[in-house]
């Protein structure tokens, strides 16, 4: 059994449902203190935050992940126990082995190889990991950026294991991702007797035309690596429950998926324009869940596209497709982050899995990257 493989189904067996830990972080402070790297747990709330470093100089090169996984759904779907690494046709299952366990394992072990071979490397390696990715995120990586954007640490490139492969290892790095924004619009009108519309305001009919406009606007054309933006409404609340009553009010739930090409405030400085265009009184509320943030192409992708091609021979493609990360908030204090782990088809879902034959490549992409980014001043 490879160091890598050992080391995923090691950590697999730790149940770490978000935001537990349960020791795995404890596990890797093992494996790198060996390595040179001095390592702090930074607590908040019911998180586990791990910042290790080994060298002093730049570049620093930061490996980004997170120990925590999400819940296992009905175990009794599973075809075997979640948290009992498994091998089936030639594949490894358990929760986590896609998100992002074996990453992380590998990330552990490449540096391994790295360090020694190459002890007298040029710049630094270093490591962020938490247990509140797969939760609100408010405990975790945004805690320890602030925490070293304080000291003043400045990360010059960062991978973050997320698992970004769609159909074969290495065929798509993620070099940014949209930003998302909720709205929750409330539209007051005026209750009364539905046989007497004349007495009464039906917010739902007046909100009605607002909201067709929004969903025709054309927010932006996108840019370069993203589509345009996109404004998708997800729930629609009104009425009391009786057919003869028309309601006093109805709330609207929204969220933006937004590209670098817009920014929050000028998408509510929009909406807020057109709502009141149409002479609405209303209540809104946003919460902004991430920025969007972009890498554009530069030496980190370069370094990772050649590193993928030269273990795999896949050509990879740069993607700002899907949902949040915690590269946003490293985004604050990198200027190169990108995401890059193994193929996705399995995450989240009953039965999770990764092909047995990309776990030791994956972890030779991460090493290769480390020669290409520190091995020459």
């Amino acid at each position: 059994m490879s160091k890598t493989l050992a080391l995923t189904e090691q950590l697999i067996a730790l149940d770490s449902v978000t935001p537990e830990d349960k020791g795995c972080q404890q596990t890797l402070i093992g494996l790198l203190e060996a390595l040179g790297f001095e390592c702090e747990t930074i607590l908040s709330g019911d998180v586990t935050n791990l910042w290790a470093r080994r060298g002093a100089t730049q570049p620093l090169l930061v490996f980004a992940g997170h120990t925590d996984v999400v819940p296992t759904g009905p175990v009794a779907q599973w075809q075997s126990q979640p948290f009992t690494p498994t091998h089936r046709e030639g594949k490894l299952y358990g929760r986590g082995a896609a998100d992002m366990k074996t990453s992380i394992a590998a990330f552990v072990v490449a540096t391994e190889e790295f360090v020694t071979q190459h002890p007298d490397h040029h710049g630094s390696i270093g490591f962020l990991i938490t247990s509140d990715e797969e939760g609100p995120a408010t405990d975790g990586t945004v805690i320890v950026c602030n925490r070293l954007k304080e000291r003043g640490v400045q990360i010059d490139y960062c991978i973050v294991g997320e698992p970004t492969s769609s159909e074969v290892l290495g065929d798509t790095i993620k070099n940014g991702r949209r930003g998302t924004m909720s709205g929750k619009l409330t539209v007051k009108g005026v209750q009364g007797h539905i046989a007497y519309p004349h007495l009464a305001a039906n917010p739902i009919h007046l909100a009605a035309p607002a909201l067709s406009q929004l969903v025709r606007e054309i927010w932006d054309q996108g840019n370069e690596y993203y589509l345009p933006t996109s404004w998708q409404m997800s729930n629609i609340h009104g009425g009391t429950g009786a057919s003869n009553v028309i309601p006093g009010e109805v709330v609207i739930d929204f969220n933006f998926r937004f590209s670098t090409a817009s920014t929050a405030e000028g998408l509510q400085a929009r909406v807020q324009s057109i709502l009141d265009q149409h002479g609405l009184q209303y209540d809104l509320k946003w919460t902004i869940g991430g920025h969007p943030f972009l890498t554009p192409k530069g030496s980190l992708s370069d370094a990772l596209s050649r590193a993928i091609f030269d273990e795999t021979g896949v050509r990879t493609e740069l993607s700002t497709t899907g949902g949040t990360s915690d590269g946003r908030f490293i985004a604050r204090i990198c200027p190169q982050v990108v995401e890059f782990g193994p193929p996705n088809g399995s995450i989240h879902k009953i039965d999770e899995h990764i092909e047995l034959r990309y776990i030791d490549p994956l972890k030779n992409i991460y090493r290769r990257s480390l020669e290409a980014l520190l091995l020459n001043p």
